[in-house]
């Protein structure tokens, strides 16, 4: 029986679909939209001409072995309380990737490590947009320097980019949350949505001011690359939304986003939301030493349609997975890839500049 299927859970969400679409043109009729709508897999699936398999699959349910037993790469697409379904398909030799930027879901991945080996598969994580490309250029930053002390990522996103459901709820779930970030190599907790930095991502972007926010790269890249201090902060185009947000969080108003009700409203005018472009940019700014001097490091991207940029990073890594290019064992996109492979990757999609000190490299 072979074992070369593909299955993306959540894969006709609005990321999952275009991950779907993009791989089925490597592997036609190997590739499965799975998720608990029997009825919107099915739809997707005659949408592609088949060339995307329809699947039933509950990931609140066992996944069934013989399942399994044919595939060869599992990428999930959606949040998860735990970990069974990781180490199922681990344990029937599938490999597993996942985008979600849930920190504490992955730090309990991570303890799958020796598992993973045992079982000769690879899980890999933080593989799309934040974390992923997140990591990468963070990695990049710190390749130019001898020494990294402190990394501050920002991420823009666009208000008028189309924004798939459990997206939005998330980052709306996420406004009026704490954080654990790391601080000269020590845990502590800061809220969401406050401590604004203004960062510069270039040309046709320029300066915003943007705040701590809980992707979960800010946790990864403490034990991947041994940063004493990481932040990761989020504006939105609309500057006027993003002031709005954060006096939310100032005044105490954002707590009303765990009444149900509230919290109902503001996703569905989020959803409705088209106040900006469609545009997203990356900043990482990092400070070190390279030959004994204090360093600063910039790295700029900028591209546009944020999910196509997720879908773009997570389907690169999809492709190592399939040809069993990674080791063994639990990793981030960090550990397994460099930069340079990805921005020669993603092309024309993104403009992308880096500096030390100033100066162009």
């Amino acid at each position: 029986m072979a074992k070369d299927n593909i299955i993306i859970i959540g894969g006709y969400g609005h990321v999952g679909k275009i991950i779907c679409i993009e791989l089925s043109k490597w592997f036609p009729g190997k590739v499965f939209a799975a998720g608990r709508s029997l009825e919107r897999a099915t739809e997707f699936s005659q949408q592609t001409a088949g060339k995307v398999q329809p699947m039933q699959l509950n990931i609140h349910e066992p996944i069934a072995p013989s399942i399994l037993e044919q595939v060869k790469v599992v990428i999930m697409c959606l949040d998860q309380e735990n970990t069974a379904l990781v180490r199922a398909c681990l344990q029937h030799g599938a490999h597993y990737m996942d985008i979600t930027a849930n920190g504490a879901f992955l730090h309990q991945v991570e303890q799958c490590h020796q598992e993973a080996r045992a079982y000769q598969t690879t899980a890999l994580l933080s593989a799309g947009l934040a974390p992923g490309l997140t990591n990468l250029l963070a990695l990049q930053a710190t390749q130019l320097m001898d020494q990294t002390e402190e990394l501050n990522i920002s991420l823009m996103l666009g208000l008028g980019d189309e924004h798939g459901q459990a997206a939005i709820e998330w980052t709306v779930d996420q406004i009026h949350t704490d954080l654990e970030v790391m601080e000269e190599g020590r845990p502590v907790m800061r809220k969401s949505f406050t401590d604004g930095k203004v960062a510069d991502f270039g040309a046709g972007v320029g300066r915003h001011r943007a705040y701590r926010f809980p992707f979960s790269d800010q946790q990864i890249l403490p034990r991947t690359l041994g940063i004493p201090t990481v932040s990761t902060r989020l504006c939105f185009d609309s500057r006027l939304t993003t002031r709005l947000l954060a006096g939310l969080r100032t005044t105490g108003l954002s707590g009303l986003l765990r009444q149900q009700s509230v919290r109902d409203v503001v996703v569905r005018s989020f959803s409705k939301l088209h106040l900006g472009g469609n545009g997203v940019a990356v900043k990482v700014d990092a400070r070190g030493t390279l030959k004994d001097k204090q360093t600063e490091v910039e790295c700029q991207l900028r591209g546009h349609q944020q999910s196509n940029l997720t879908a773009k990073a997570a389907v690169f890594a999809a492709l190592a997975l399939y040809r069993s290019e990674l080791p063994y064992g639990v990793f981030h996109m960090e550990q397994c890839f460099a930069w340079s492979r990805m921005r020669d990757w993603l092309g024309q999609l993104v403009a992308v500049e880096i500096q030390v000190n100033g100066q162009h490299v």
